[in-house]
C-alpha cells in the first residue's frame, strides 16, 4: 500500500468512546480521515454513499444495528466483503463469533492507541 492514506469508518454509539478513537486514529501516520456512526445501520448508510472508506472499527454491542449485524451485512455484499473490519468490545466471548462472521481482526476496550496503531497498520498492507 506504500504511502496511500487510509479513510477510516469507526462505529461506537458512545460518543466518548468514538472521540477518543477518532483522537487515536489521527494520531496514525497512514489514517488521513476518520468518519463516525453511532451504529451499524448509520454505518451502511454510510458505506452506500462513500466507496473509498479503507478500513472499518466497529464496536460490537450498539443500538439499532449491533456490530454482529453490520458484519453480517457487509460480507454478503460483493462490493464490501474486501473491506477489513476490526472489531471492539468489552465482552471475550464476542470474539469468536465476530471473527466467525468475517472480523479481520479484535480489540478488546478500552483500546490503547498503540493497540489500534498495530492493527491498523497490520491489516492496511
Amino acid at each position: 500500500m506504500g504511502d496511500k492514506k487510509l479513510k477510516v469508518l469507526a462505529v461506537d454509539d458512545d460518543m466518548i468512546n468514538l472521540k477518543l478513537l477518532k483522537t487515536m486514529l489521527l494520531k496514525t501516520p497512514n489514517v488521513s480521515q476518520v468518519i463516525e456512526a453511532k451504529n451499524g445501520a448509520d454505518a451502511i448508510g454510510i458505506l452506500k454513499s462513500q466507496f473509498d472508506i479503507d478500513i472499518i472499527l466497529l464496536d460490537i454491542i450498539m443500538p439499532v444495528m449491533g456490530g454482529i449485524e453490520m458484519l453480517k451485512v457487509i460480507r454478503a455484499d460483493e462490493s464490501l466483503r474486501q473491506l477489513p473490519v476490526i472489531v471492539l468490545t468489552t465482552d471475550e466471548t464476542k470474539k469468536g463469533e465476530a471473527l466467525e462472521c468475517g472480523a479481520n481482526g479484535f480489540l478488546m476496550k478500552p483500546v490503547r492507541e498503540k493497540d489500534v496503531v498495530a492493527k491498523i497498520s497490520q491489516l492496511a498492507l
